[in-house]
């Protein structure tokens, strides 16, 4: 889009905010929101759109900031609709790869299996040329590998605060620092301030009509649909931790990304950050609590410890004091994490429940998946029949 004034960026409240009416509200400025708005505005060149985020910076805290980052065509659906997915995802690729700031890299995924199969080949042949990485594992007990040459990584975090800025500069208006709730006809807006003794206090409320609301807000999206608007979804959410591990990952030899057992770990400013496996949602009102390890309390919860015990057996490292479990749940990095269809393996989505709301969800396959299904998105709400990913990538 050429030709657009910029739109206006409220950071704090010593900003005054006289706005009372935009054509879209985009609650949540993670990956999802980000993207969604800046793709509305160039489908949308003509609406006025206002774009909140909670935080003091597009995805200050959250799930995408702590998402894997990693862009794997193993994470493309397998389902009757798999061909379309995969045209979504080579899309999705191809959008992270023409990013600047986000440090998209080129770098191999190998998940590794104690049987073989027809994509598999020995592990040991596979990590020949990456001897640390071979170094963390039995390759007697995961003698088999699947990988995938083609995969990459990213910085999540990055991407959405990219994306909000360009979102800015195509005309959208941001709102930082601020609640935003869901009510008939449009949004109520909290701005937060903090006081002398650091408690962060609403310092104004303001209702702002909107034609069309987008819910962006991850895992708090069900949860705001349902205490503004009496909606109900089949979504759920989990809190997942990403503990470090402190092994040497070789930045020159481009360390693969390692999938077991559905722990991924992927190689991270020198070392490994992990990505442990979700079995399943975590029950309505569910508190993470850490867990003991040998009697002595840790950071790490219960089932993700239960976890990476299970896995010391293939993953010796794991049993090394490499592995930091910190000594309260604070310690270790964790977010709440939406699941579409409150399922681990289900693909992003977006669903319109009402004429003028619709609730956007990235989960676990968003780094594959998730430009994707926002463009989608807005590409509805736009009226546009086509889509890129439906004309071949070149």
């Amino acid at each position: 889009m050429t030709g657009a004034a910029a739109g206006q960026v409220w950071a704090h409240v010593g900003q005054a905010f006289s706005e009372t009416e935009y054509d879209v509200v985009v609650i949540g400025a993670g990956r999802m929101g980000a993207a969604c708005a800046l793709y509305l505005r160039e489908l949308m060149p003509g609406s006025r759109l206002l774009l909140v985020e909670q935080g003091g910076l597009p995805n200050e805290d959250g799930a995408t900031i702590l998402a894997a980052g990693v862009w794997t065509a193993q994470d493309i659906p397998a389902a009757a609709s798999a061909p379309s997915w995969k045209a979504k995802a080579d899309w999705t690729r191809a959008q992270l790869a023409a990013q600047d700031s986000i440090q998209f890299q080129s770098r191999p995924l190998l998940s590794l299996h104690t049987e073989n199969g027809p994509r598999r080949v020995p592990t040991a042949s596979a990590l020949a040329a990456h001897p640390g990485s071979l170094a963390l594992l039995d390759a007697d007990q995961l003698p088999f590998a699947e990988p995938d040459p083609a995969a990459a990584t990213y910085r999540p975090g990055a991407l959405a605060a990219a994306q909000a800025g360009a979102a800015v500069r195509a005309g959208a208006d941001l709102m930082l620092n601020t609640q935003a709730h869901l009510i008939p006809g449009g949004v109520r807006l909290d701005r937060l301030t903090v006081t002398n003794t650091h408690q962060i206090v609403t310092h104004e409320t303001r209702p702002v009509r909107a034609r069309f609301v987008v819910v962006a807000a991850g895992a708090e999206g069900p949860e705001l649909l349902e205490q503004g608007l009496g909606l109900h979804t089949t979504h759920a959410r989990a809190y997942r931790q990403t503990p470090r591990l402190n092994a040497p990952s070789d930045l020159s030899d481009l360390s693969p990304v390692l999938r077991v057992g559905g722990l991924t770990l992927r190689p991270q400013n020198g070392g490994y950050t992990l990505f442990p496996q979700i079995h399943h949602r975590d029950p309505h009102g569910y508190v993470p609590t850490g867990g003991r390890l040998t009697g002595v309390p840790v950071g790490l919860r219960r089932e993700t410890l239960e976890d990476l015990v299970g896995l010391m057996d293939n993953l010796p490292v794991l049993g090394t004091e490499a592995l930091e479990t910190g000594r309260s749940l604070a310690d270790v990095p964790g977010a709440w994490l939406a699941l579409p269809e409150g399922r681990a393996d289900a693909p992003p989505v977006y669903q319109r429940l009402l004429p003028e709301v619709a609730l956007l969800l990235g989960g676990p396959l968003a780094d594959t998946l998730g430009l994707a299904v926002a463009f989608d998105l807005a590409a509805h709400s736009a009226g546009q029949s086509g889509r890129p990913w439906e004309d071949p990538i070149v």
